[in-house]
């Protein structure tokens, strides 16, 4: 089962509160602002900026 839409629809970045978007890959959530990317465990994202990596564009 995969994250539902209306999750992703209220998510922000918890650094810099911007919307978050599913990445390609299914595998995380990336911030539109930041580009931190915050990964999904067993279909649950762990929004906590430690384990969110930057990735560059």
């Amino acid at each position: 089962m995969a994250v539902s839409q209306e999750l992703l629809d209220i998510l922000v970045c918890p650094l810099c509160k911007a919307p978050v978007k599913l990445t390609p890959d299914g595998q995380g959530l990336k911030c539109t602002q930041c580009r931190r990317v915050y990964p999904i465990k067993d279909d649950i994202p762990v929004m906590l900026v430690d384990e969110a990596k930057i990735e560059a564009e």
